[in-house]
């Protein structure tokens, strides 16, 4: 437990920086929001003339009514989502690389506990994290879209997007803990987690522009939870939601057994 508060204390600050971060974002998208909305079909049409690669490289939903408060959210979550994942990823590399990259490793592997129990108060607080970042991130959206949005509310759909993202930041977190266990020199583990996020960032986005890879989006978590499948089902898919827990479940196990077994640079 020791270990767990820790772990909590050390990522107070950055915790409420991204937090801070997160409320300013959705802050300056609504406000955007209330410009569009005043605007009515007006912007709809002026989007609707931007080649649909483009729409899509730029996180516009083709064919959502951005003139709306579930229109435009499911833009903004493009954004907000990228920003979470990062988050997640570079925390899960992070909290579990540090005491190598730190060269601090003797504070916590002189105590009698094992790695596993070492591992376990790390991910514990790391989920906190994750889960605080989510929680402020709904607060907000929530809030400030029904402040300003003056049409049909958007609420369910922002429920609905942030329990998606909640398991995108499950899977970065654990990819970032993964790396960082079975990596060799801790201080690569966030730039590849980050790599990997990206590249399947970007993988998403030609799914959407090339049909015929469309079997590709198994391979990018970023199209579990698309906004624009989900506002329009207004479920979750509970096929990509079982997919992801077994993801998150083999990389958590990958990070207990790679670095119970590898030697660690102290």
């Amino acid at each position: 437990m020791n270990i767990f508060i820790r772990e909590i204390k050390v990522n107070k600050w950055s915790l409420l920086f991204w937090s801070i971060g997160m409320f300013v974002f959705v802050l300056a998208g609504v406000m955007k929001f209330s410009a569009y909305e005043s605007s009515g079909q007006n912007i709809n049409q002026v989007i609707s003339q931007i080649p649909k690669s483009v729409q899509i490289i730029v996180g516009i939903n083709v064919g959502a009514d951005v003139s709306t408060a579930r229109g435009f959210y499911s833009v903004l979550f493009f954004y907000l989502v990228l920003v979470a994942t990062v988050h997640a990823a570079l925390l899960g590399a992070g909290i579990i690389s540090k005491e190598e990259r730190d060269k601090t490793s003797e504070f916590l592997f002189v105590k009698p506990v094992t790695r596993a129990k070492i591992i376990s108060a790390k991910l514990l607080a790391a989920l906190c994290n994750v889960i605080v970042l989510n929680f402020v991130t709904l607060v907000s959206s929530v809030w400030l879209v029904s402040k300003y949005n003056k049409g049909a509310s958007a609420t369910h759909d922002i429920i609905l997007l942030m329990g998606g993202m909640f398991f995108l930041q499950l899977i970065f977190l654990a990819l970032g803990a993964a790396i960082a266990g079975i990596l060799k020199k801790p201080k690569g583990a966030a730039s590849l987690a980050a790599g990997i996020l990206l590249f399947t960032f970007i993988l998403s986005a030609f799914v959407d522009i090339y049909p015929k890879i469309e079997n590709l989006k198994y391979m990018t978590p970023f199209k579990y939870f698309d906004a624009k499948t989900i506002t329009t089902s207004g479920k979750l898919d509970p096929f990509y939601l079982f997919l992801s827990v077994i993801i998150v479940v083999v990389l958590v196990a990958t990070t207990y057994l790679s670095y119970s077994k590898r030697d660690l640079d102290i």
